[in-house]
């Protein structure tokens, strides 16, 4: 059994609401506090000087410095099984091509897949561990990862298979989702519906193994929402959770996320009213993407406006070689918190239980007892600084499990 503190401060995001709007004053916040932790899980949180009362066999860590402890943030967006770059790309849309342009002209997803595809599965596995460690080291100790670079029986298999290898090899822990229904693949003879068919009668099948959760793009470079309703339909009949690409340029995905009793809806950046009101009145997380408005030189999804209107809203990276390379997610938030105003508490809780609940995940994202120990601490005396500093502050230390990484 390890305690660990005085604390300058703990943040434990517990007993905080799911959805809707969050004040600051809301936060319970624990000075000069302590942590209680045994075999990988939280066994008390309170007052250090209390708590060394408590449990007076405990091994004792020491904290000298000023320090802030928070829950590990947890990504519930990314790409990071992937190879190559799309720098080629990334010039293209700053000289002021178009999505459709830079397609067009070889770039985009497509790109992607054939770069990932030819790549063994053992640099793909090397890859994941590198930007899932790199992520840890910034706090982030839970992390979702898509397929969708592989369009093929084969290839999307290895990369789950990649991403399982990874998880095995990495501290963080790693949620896979295949994401097979990123686009029809230009090498498949058939229409987006025979695709989808493919999807749904070949390819899941063979993946229940690998992974319990799909992704669809409902967009016009992609797949409609009539051809993406009966898909979701037909993979939550087979055993899987659904998410959805919705709204990044277009209406519409939003409202078949929730028809489709989806998890999470991603994205938004296009979302109307009818969409806010939707994803609010649902049992749904609203996942909000600031790394694809960065990359892409585009307004952020309507955060503030879904808040207000009660919906649970979740904030993860996209981290991907195209429109959101940049992955660092207490960056990307911080920034993104100033464009739509959002309060410290909304911006904690979205990197934290509210993401937790895109990912159907119960034993993460809050500094509680018997939740995982998965915790991380910056260099300062007041939570405040943290997104003050823009994403500059990056943790002094970070625990997985009850383990200090």
């Amino acid at each position: 059994m390890n305690l660990t503190g005085p604390f300058s401060q703990i943040l434990p995001l517990s007993g905080l609401p799911v959805k809707g709007a969050l004040r600051d004053e809301q936060l319970s916040v624990i000075t000069n506090g302590g942590i209680v932790t045994d075999n990988g899980k939280i066994i008390a949180i309170a007052d250090f000087t209390t708590l060394q009362q408590q449990y007076p066999q405990s091994n004792i860590t020491h904290i000298n410095t000023p320090a802030v402890l928070l829950p590990g943030f947890i990504d519930c967006h990314t790409h990071i099984c992937f190879d190559g770059t799309r720098s080629r790309d990334y010039a293209m849309r700053i000289a002021g091509k178009s999505y459709l342009e830079i397609a067009r002209a070889g770039g985009g997803i497509w790109d992607s897949v054939t770069k990932t595809r030819t790549a063994t599965i053992d640099t793909l596995t090397k890859n994941t561990v590198a930007r899932a460690n790199r992520h840890l080291q910034e706090g982030v100790t839970t992390i979702e990862v898509k397929s969708g670079y592989g369009l093929n029986l084969e290839d999307e298999i290895k990369m789950l298979q990649a991403i399982r290898l990874a998880g095995l090899q990495t501290k963080a822990t790693l949620i896979p989702t295949c994401l097979a229904a990123h686009m029809r693949p230009k090498d498949f003879e058939g229409t987006e519906e025979t695709y989808l068919n493919w999807v749904i009668n070949v390819l899941l099948p063979e993946v229940k193994d690998l992974t319990q959760r799909i992704d669809i793009f409902i967009e016009e470079t992609a797949f409609s929402a009539a051809q993406a309703l009966p898909f979701l339909q037909q993979a939550k009949a087979l055993g899987f959770a659904a998410t959805v690409h919705a709204d990044q340029f277009t209406c519409g995905g939003a409202i078949v996320a929730v028809e489709a009793g989806a998890v999470s809806a991603d994205h938004l950046e296009a979302s109307d009213i009818n969409s806010v009101a939707g994803l609010a009145a649902a049992d749904i997380v609203a996942v909000v993407l600031p790394g694809a408005s960065l990359g892409l030189g585009m307004h952020y999804a309507p955060a503030r406006k879904l808040l207000d209107a009660g919906a649970c809203v979740a904030i993860a990276s996209d981290w991907n070689p195209g429109s959101a390379p940049m992955g660092d997610l207490l960056l990307q938030a911080a920034v993104m918190s100033a464009a739509e105003k959002l309060s410290a508490a909304e911006v904690f809780a979205g990197l934290t239980y509210r993401a937790a609940k895109a990912l159907q995940l119960t034993h993460t994202g809050q500094l509680a007892t018997g939740f995982d120990a998965d915790m991380q601490m910056y260099p300062c005396d007041d939570y405040r600084d943290i997104l003050y500093y823009q994403g500059k502050m990056k943790p002094s230390g970070v625990w997985k499990n009850g383990e200090l990484l």
